[in-house]
């Protein structure tokens, strides 16, 4: 049976790190690479018996690059601390790696906004790659909205990773503050020009396309919330670059 490696990393994880782990307890070992938490993140992930790594933060590429490089399975799980992994997703994925077909494996992601799954809103089914041989992958050195990148053939797994990105509307807003200092500090790397405009027409448009194109306002409520953020999200993504701009 080929050795799988299962690798998170986290800073200030405590809420989630436990049942993260637990969920990938089929792994032959769990690496937890931590940016300096200030919770119980670290007590927590090594009384599960995880391997913890102190590593300091450079971006979610780079750090999840530096996790892979510690794993020695033959296979590579990559997580979020707010991910699960459920039982028929872990026989599929334990199923995946000995048939040889392919050097990852996306699987459909399934993520909770506020206590109710999202469906609709652009965040369903969502695959991501998550599962890959060691050695044929890696993840793209972006500071946010990193992927992997893989060599080789790439198949899907049908049964869903479960993701609890926002509990709480107050998840929301610090997500939307990190993601969006982080997208302009891309928007910055990348040399791209924005006005003061862009982050208007970009912001309203994103709540368009969420809430209307894809269909959000059958998430309910939770659909109409999620659009809002996302396009407050993509606005002050476009206005901390344009202000930074104004800086330099």
């Amino acid at each position: 049976m080929p050795r799988l490696s299962a690798i998170i990393i986290t800073k200030n994880e405590a809420a989630n790190i436990g049942p993260c782990l637990d969920s990938v307890g089929f792994a032959d070992e769990r690496i937890v690479v931590d940016s300096g938490s200030e919770d119980e993140t670290v007590k927590i992930a090594e009384s599960k018996n995880a391997r913890v790594v102190q590593h300091q933060f450079d971006g979610f590429g780079a750090q999840k690059n530096f996790a892979l490089s510690l794993a020695q399975g033959d296979w590579v799980l990559s997580l979020d601390a707010d991910e699960r992994v459920s039982p028929a997703l872990a026989a599929e994925i334990q199923t995946a790696m000995t048939d040889g077909r392919a050097n990852a494996y996306e699987m459909p992601r399934l993520s909770s906004f506020c206590g109710r799954p999202m469906r609709h809103s652009g965040w369903h089914p969502d695959f991501i790659a998550r599962l890959f041989r060691r050695g044929h992958g890696r993840f793209s050195p972006d500071i946010v909205h990193e992927q992997v990148i893989c060599e080789g053939a790439v198949a899907r797994l049908s049964q869903p990773l479960i993701h609890f990105p926002v509990r709480r509307l107050e998840d929301a807003l610090s997500r939307m503050d990190r993601y969006s200092s982080a997208g302009a500090e891309m928007l910055a790397a990348e040399g791209k020009r924005v006005s003061f405009a862009s982050g208007i027409l970009h912001g309203l448009w994103s709540f368009l396309r969420g809430y209307i194109f894809r269909a959000g306002f059958l998430d309910g409520r939770q659909g109409f919330l999620l659009a809002v953020a996302n396009a407050e999200g993509t606005y002050y993504k476009y206005m901390k670059a344009w202000l930074a701009s104004r800086r330099d």
